[in-house]
């Protein structure tokens, strides 16, 4: 039987990142990494999802006591006080086609949510989550006094019921945008003995990681290398782009009659210095319209970047047009794709 929303006020311990700063504060005690895992479940990948190609890391558990941030490898892919790992979709176009979240590991489930909206906590008229941050989420226990909890799921996908065993890769619901987020992504949160542990580097010690697969199956480990920054989102467009139109993902494709040509990409997670470059030439390879930005002077969770053309008097020429964008970081390329389209 699903337990009442009310009954589950402190089940909702998984808060999401604001998109502009990593700034926002979790729960308390979020800061502080768990125990070591001795006895801890192996953790398969929580999300029916290829990470690099249909998903992405966008943020880990912050393992910084004091005010600053930093993630297992020493890096900034996180925010003050984050308290588990987001697995991110490249849009709401992704969202609605439906992802399934995934056990990671055997167990039975302790608590479940159900019934709230999906909604950017941005979105006009957007209902308050306070209390409820974790929006629809299942949390599921473990032999040892390990817990696995997942949120930010679907409204009315949660396939699961409280006291239900459940084995590792058993689908519990659908990724969503229930709670605080503003993006379609599952915040999965470990903990053992009520406090939380870094899935990738468990102990308390507070050095960097090696690389090493922490509490994840050699499988999963795989599938997850660090990567500081991905691209996220890239395409064409008959007219200037906004963020909100790159999340619905519902962004047109330009024909031969379009008055203007745009290209556009998106990067997450991008770090202080790195410069954005966009071009886009013709199909002669001629450069039709390019941008390189000035370093960054501070982290962002997201960027965009969009270049345009307008058409000719005579018409587009027929053929294939190609776009490239590049970050770079310290005088090298650390990230780049090359798209096209025909008109």
């Amino acid at each position: 039987m699903r337990l009442a929303p009310s009954v589950l006020t402190a089940f909702a311990l998984g808060a999401s990142a604001a998109l502009t700063t990593p700034a926002t504060a979790q729960a308390p005690g979020a800061r502080t990494p768990g125990p070591q895992a001795s006895g801890a479940p192996p953790l398969t990948f929580p999300v029916a999802c290829q990470p690099g190609r249909t998903c992405e890391i966008q943020h880990y558990v912050d393992r910084d006591p004091g005010p600053g941030v930093r993630d297992h490898r020493c890096g900034t892919m996180t925010y003050e006080g984050h308290n588990g790992v987001d697995i991110r979709l490249p849009d709401l176009a992704a969202q609605r086609r439906g992802v399934v979240v995934l056990a990671a590991a055997a167990g039975r489930v302790r608590a479940v949510r159900d019934g709230k909206p999906d909604i950017s906590v941005k979105a006009a008229g957007a209902p308050s989550v306070a209390g409820e941050e974790c929006g629809n989420g299942v949390a599921i226990t473990h032999d040892g006094g390990w817990e696995t909890q997942y949120c930010h799921m679907a409204r009315g996908s949660i396939a699961v019921n409280a006291g239900q065993a459940v084995e590792a890769g058993a689908p519990l619901g659908r990724i969503g945008l229930s709670g605080q987020t503003e993006y379609p992504h599952l915040h999965f949160t470990v903990r053992r003995a009520g406090r939380v542990v870094d899935p990738f580097r468990p102990d308390e010690g507070q050095a960097c990681g090696d690389g090493a697969a922490g509490l994840w199956t050699p499988e999963a480990a795989a599938r997850m290398p660090y990567r500081a920054g991905a691209i996220l989102n890239a395409g064409f467009a008959a007219a200037p782009v906004t963020m909100d139109q790159i999340e619905g993902g519902a962004i047109g494709v330009p024909d031969a009659g379009a008055l203007v040509l745009v290209a556009y990409a998106r990067a997450i997670a991008l770090l202080p210095g790195d410069e954005v470059e966009l071009d886009l030439k013709g199909p002669d390879g001629a450069s039709l319209a390019r941008s390189r930005r000035p370093p960054l002077a501070s982290w962002r969770a997201q960027e965009m970047l969009y270049i345009g053309k307008r058409r000719p008097a005579a018409g587009w020429p027929r053929g294939t047009y190609t776009a490239e964008y590049r970050v770079w970081r310290k005088g090298v390329v650390v990230l780049s794709r090359r798209f096209q389209t025909t008109l």
